[in-house]
């Protein structure tokens, strides 16, 4: 019997609901009461690193591939309870600014927060920055369809998820990451997150032709010192 894991990677197939209705999914038949015009995303997660919300994400663990599940989670467990504090009175330019031009009931983007638009009143906008569920209870179906165990996709996926990027690299003994000498730093702010996610050293190594260019300045910068002497 195949049990997930903490820090287990795993494929899912899921629909999330709130008072019946679908509000998330990566199955086509429920994706598309949402946008019939949607086309199913594959889903990785990494079991219990906050890549879901944190009911779905604790019930994914010590569950079977391939079996069906449901959980009801509380507003905690899933977008957390309404806070008052995220209800904010803006003054009108500072959306017309964006290009926003907002209306009572609209719900954009802005900031990297959804936003609702409660009221208008001259140059001012009642909007709310809860999360549009917030404060409600929601219920997930959902199917681990796979563990995914190949190394390389498992770094292809860590890079994604923590440096949204996916830089040129090769598995070997360790995960050699080859750029040019600015990537460095990246490589070794996220070396211990993938050794405890995936079980093996991120290393960094310069590119060839990175190397030839670093020998060339070198010798201009000698050159140019040797003129400055003489």
């Amino acid at each position: 019997m195949d049990i997930v894991k903490k820090n287990d990677f795993i494929e899912i197939k899921f629909s999330g609901y709130s008072d019946g209705k679908v509000f998330d999914s990566n199955i086509e038949e429920d994706l598309k009461k949402l946008n019939p015009e949607g086309k199913p995303n594959q889903t990785i997660v990494i079991v219990g690193q906050g890549m879901v919300v944190p009911g779905l994400d604790k019930a994914l663990e010590e569950k079977e591939i391939g079996k069906d599940y449901e959980v009801k989670l509380t507003p905690k467990e899933g977008f957390g309870e309404r806070d008052r504090s995220l209800v904010k009175v803006i003054p009108l330019s500072a959306f017309t600014e964006k290009n926003i031009y907002p209306k009572i009931g609209m719900v954009f983007a802005i900031d990297n927060y959804l936003v609702k638009i409660l009221a208008i009143s001259g140059a001012r906008v009642t909007a709310d920055f809860n999360n549009p569920l917030a404060g409600r209870e929601v219920a997930y179906k959902f199917k681990i369809t796979r563990k995914v165990e190949d190394v390389k996709e498992k770094a292809t996926f860590v890079f994604n998820a923590f440096m949204r990027m996916v830089p040129e690299f090769e598995v070997k003994e360790d995960i050699i990451v080859k750029g040019p000498k600015q990537l460095e730093i990246f490589v070794h702010g996220f070396k211990d997150k993938f050794k405890e996610l995936i079980g093996k050293d991120l290393k960094f190594e310069l590119k060839e032709e990175e190397k030839k260019a670093e020998k060339i300045d070198s010798k201009v910068e000698a050159k140019e010192s040797e003129t400055k002497t003489e």
